[in-house]
């Protein structure tokens, strides 16, 4: 965890949340001529005079009263016996809500010769939306269907909010025979549509929906039918949970979940939910991630090195900096990493020798030195004889494993260090090694862990055991070290307090294996196979033109393939 000291903006308590619920009621309609049919979500609009999402189109829902809770309650209600006490509340609160905005009844007859059989128009119009709604229920037999609402996700507001909810987002099929009458005060005008159409409808600007609406039907559409939904949710757990935040993105507010790429940069920078922080890419100027670290971006987006290579200021006025890796020798770039410093560079480390990471080395040396400071040593690994000739590289001192670079300096409230820890990493290249700020928690990762791609093991240099052990050997460090975050050399900060730093790296060889896997097959399948041919099987989710590319991490796969399997050829 960062040190409070480091961090840009001062602490803000987020508003508390409140709990709630929200069911998506589901119901499979039949093709026509107009329509390929399928699964469809019942939506209503919001009043206009709403205090929160006034117009948007819903789900219907809405608060945990006291009486949802209670055990007279629970034991008028049909339950699963997966379902525990909390998850009872919830769908009790569902039904309720439903029939108070929409006049829609989930619940099924007691006894008598319509045990089982669920309510009809007559129960419904016996009912009172404004009374006491379980009672009701007991008066006219009925109990509620709890045991049909199943658990989809579970969303909390996002930290920069006013009013906050804790909302499940439950799941029911909507019975046969009834029909939704909004009650034309909290809801009206409902609608059965398939997510695709009302996310279409959304960004035609004609169906106005808020963020967790909108993310829940892009999940919601990869289902085709009703039953689909509700194999997926056996478990009793969510298929996902999220307390999304808020950047600055071309002027404008954008919210992203945890698995999106910018998550984690704004968990780092802003923790509090403060909506200050920029998500465009520039290379104009370097951009604060904490009062310790900069990010200045090189100007060579591309392919392979997506927004551009990000190099980092660690250190403050205090304790004079240490640049991480300096980037291409680009004049331009180097004079604001320079001037970002206020030319008080005292080391410049190269995570590894690829031209866009260590070239901007030896000139950026040069320019200290020109400006009368002392000249700051260049440190890293030398390139092995495995690399290519434009990664070439000799460091002014080899980094032993383990070794500490350590910044230090008074302040008006006392002395401040900060001390990065050299860890080893071959595998995306021979000499490649990762920096971790101990006193913040920070993995500074070069190209070993990228945010959003994964990083090309090229051999002879590259070497896929290798990789694999060094993420190991990172795993390590992190619980070691109570990382969270990770700043790689392409891409946005990754981790966060949920999904932090040990997690990213677990989906990422999770993913690589997963890749072998099919490299594997596709060698079994194709014996007699040429590198062509297996990448086209193994790699048939990634587009076509980057199948050159990919087959650079193909061929590391299929070394530590036969190197594990030596009768495999």
């Amino acid at each position: 965890m960062p040190r409070t000291t480091q961090q840009l903006h001062a602490h803000r308590e987020p508003v508390a949340t409140r709990p709630a619920a929200t069911v998506l009621l589901l119901r499979d309609a039949p093709a026509s001529a107009d329509s390929p049919g399928g699964l469809e979500v019942l939506m209503t609009r919001r009043s206009p005079t709403a205090s929160f999402a006034p117009n948007a189109y819903v789900f219907p829902g809405g608060g945990i009263d006291a009486l949802d809770a209670a055990p007279s309650t629970h034991a008028a209600a049909d339950r699963r016996p997966t379902q525990d006490d909390l998850h009872l509340t919830r769908a009790i609160a569902a039904i309720r809500e439903s029939f108070e905005e929409l006049g829609v009844l989930l619940a099924r007859h007691a006894d008598g010769p319509r045990k089982g059989q669920w309510a009809d128009a007559a129960d419904i119009a016996a009912l009172d939306r404004h009374q006491p709604f379980v009672a009701q229920c007991q008066d006219r037999g009925l109990r509620p269907a709890a045991d049909a609402v199943f658990l989809l996700a579970h969303w909390t507001a996002d930290r920069d909010l006013a009013r906050r909810f804790e909302v499940p987002f439950l799941v029911a099929r909507m019975p046969d025979g009834q029909e939704p009458v909004a009650d034309e005060a909290e809801q009206f005008e409902p609608v059965w549509v398939r997510p695709a159409d009302a996310l279409a409808r959304h960004e035609a600007g004609q169906f106005f929906m808020i963020f967790p609406t909108i993310r829940t039907l892009r999940r919601l559409a990869a289902f085709a039918r009703t039953q689909d939904v509700f194999d997926a949710l056996s478990d009793e757990q969510p298929l996902w949970a999220s307390c999304p935040r808020a950047g600055v993105l071309a002027g404008k507010e954008a919210r992203y979940m945890e698995d999106e790429t910018p998550f984690g940069e704004l968990a780092l920078v802003c923790p509090d939910g403060q909506i200050v922080h920029p998500l465009d890419w520039q290379a104009e100027r370097p951009v604060p991630l904490l009062r310790n670290v900069q990010r200045l971006t090189a100007p060579n987006p591309g392919v392979m090195t997506g927004p551009g290579t990000n190099s980092y200021l660690v250190g403050d006025p205090a304790t004079g900096f240490i640049a991480i890796d300096p980037g291409p020798a680009d004049p331009e770039h180097l004079d604001k990493l320079w001037r970002a410093a206020g030319g008080d560079i005292r080391m410049i480390v190269c995570t590894h020798s690829h031209p866009d990471h260590s070239p901007g080395a030896a000139p950026l040396q040069a320019m200290c030195a020109q400006s009368g400071r002392p000249r700051p040593p260049v440190l890293g690994l030398p390139s092995a004889p495995t690399a290519r000739a434009a990664s070439e590289f000799t460091p002014d001192r080899a980094l032993q494993n383990d070794e500490l670079l350590t910044l230090a300096g008074p302040t008006p409230d006392g002395p401040v260090t900060h001390t990065l820890q050299v860890i080893h990493t071959p595998g995306h290249a021979a000499n490649h090694l990762c920096l971790l700020l101990r006193e913040d928690g920070l993995l500074f990762s070069g190209d070993h862990i990228l945010n959003g791609s994964t990083t090309v093991i090229d051999p002879p240099d590259g070497n896929m055991a290798d990789y694999l052990d060094s993420l190991d050997r990172l795993d390590a460090a992190c619980a070691q070290h109570g990382v969270e975050f990770i700043l790689p050399a392409h891409g946005y900060v990754l981790g966060g307090p949920v999904l932090g730093a040990r997690q990213s790296i677990a989906r990422l060889k999770a993913h690589r294996l997963a890749r072998e896997a099919k490299v594997m097959a596709a060698m079994q399948a194709q014996p007699d196979g040429t590198m062509e041919d297996w990448v086209r099987h193994a790699y048939d989710d990634v587009p076509p033109r980057m199948w050159p590319v990919a087959q650079r991490s193909l061929l590391a796969h299929v070394e530590r393939i036969r190197a594990l399997q030596p009768g495999n050829h």
